[in-house]
């Protein structure tokens, strides 16, 4: 059976697997984001050692936390970009694990490599246009129409929309170093913290904060509802696994649309539109690996 190397670069850990699909996992670990240097190393590392193990990888796919360049026929191929992420901006990953591995390397977004495996193997099987979202430490979306990720002049920044924000009902200014209000700045988790003092993960389901943020995750999702007609989305990350959630987004979403979209899935329908991942917190590694298959096949 053919094998390879999935990588899902976050920017807190990195998780490495070895194998196929869902169903076929020869082996996995993951370790804290430090340097680069270290970081990569240790992605290396596994490989080699996995290879010794369980025989030759034909590709690896790097699923990476952005912004960065996805464009192999750019000069930047395999650059992270101006991320926050200290020490990581302009570094050349795909470059380092060429250096190393001498495999193909498909690269692209955490965000566009859980689109991937959903629409695959997960929540998102036979649904065309499909979005992923995350909303976690940082929000992103990966998108899929035809059957392949969406590329441009880089890649989809859907944590970065402007949305609406009334400063009457929320003062916040937002969290964004580059946009401070926009959704990642209003929505994501560390702007809940700073908002109200503490982490999302303690804050009970009764408290004020969850409907605020299920008002701005509706807002986007409208929308990206709105310009992409997706037939699902995919919502992961920390924020959205609060049990109470996504009900309270699916209710509000239909409200700001205003009866607008004449479709079921916005209307009895919309629990099938709006859904968790179901490839759990393996989307992003299982992304990986599709991504280093999509590498081979290139490679021919």
């Amino acid at each position: 059976m053919t094998l390879f190397g999935g990588i899902e670069g976050g920017g807190t850990k990195f998780v490495c697997a070895v194998g196929s699909g869902p169903d076929d996992i020869r082996a996995e670990t993951r370790f804290p984001t430090t340097t680069p240097a270290e970081t990569m190393e240790r992605a290396v590392s596994f490989f080699k050692q996995q290879q010794n193990n369980h025989g030759p990888l034909s590709a690896i796919g790097f699923a990476c936390f952005g912004p960065l360049d996805p464009d192999p026929t750019s000069p930047t191929f395999g650059n992270i970009l101006l991320t926050p992420k200290l020490g990581w901006a302009n570094t050349n990953v795909v470059a380092m694990l060429r250096a190393e591995l001498y495999l193909p390397v498909g690269f692209d977004t955490d965000v566009n490599g859980a689109a991937l495996s959903e629409a695959r193997w997960g929540a998102a099987v036979g649904c065309d246009p499909a979005l992923y979202l995350t909303i976690g430490t940082g929000i992103g979306g990966g998108l899929l129409v035809n059957g392949k990720l969406v590329h441009g002049m880089l890649h989809p920044e859907m944590g970065h929309i402007r949305i609406p924000h009334d400063f009457n009902k929320d003062p916040f200014a937002g969290s964004c170093s580059f946009h401070a209000d926009c959704f990642e700045g209003l929505a994501a988790g560390p702007s809940l913290e700073k908002r109200w003092g503490q982490k999302a993960e303690t804050l009970p389901a009764d408290h004020p904060a969850w409907e605020l943020e299920a008002q701005y995750i509706a807002l986007a999702l409208a929308n990206y509802v709105l310009t992409i007609a997706p037939q699902k989305i995919v919502i992961g990350g920390g924020v959205a696994q609060q049990e109470h959630m996504l009900p309270m987004v699916r209710e509000k979403m239909r409200e700001v649309l205003g009866g607008y979209v004449q479709s079921p899935l916005v209307g009895p329908r919309i629990a099938d539109l709006i859904v968790l991942p179901g490839l759990g917190a393996r989307s992003g590694v299982l992304g990986a690996i599709a991504l280093a298959e999509h590498a081979l096949e290139l490679a021919g």
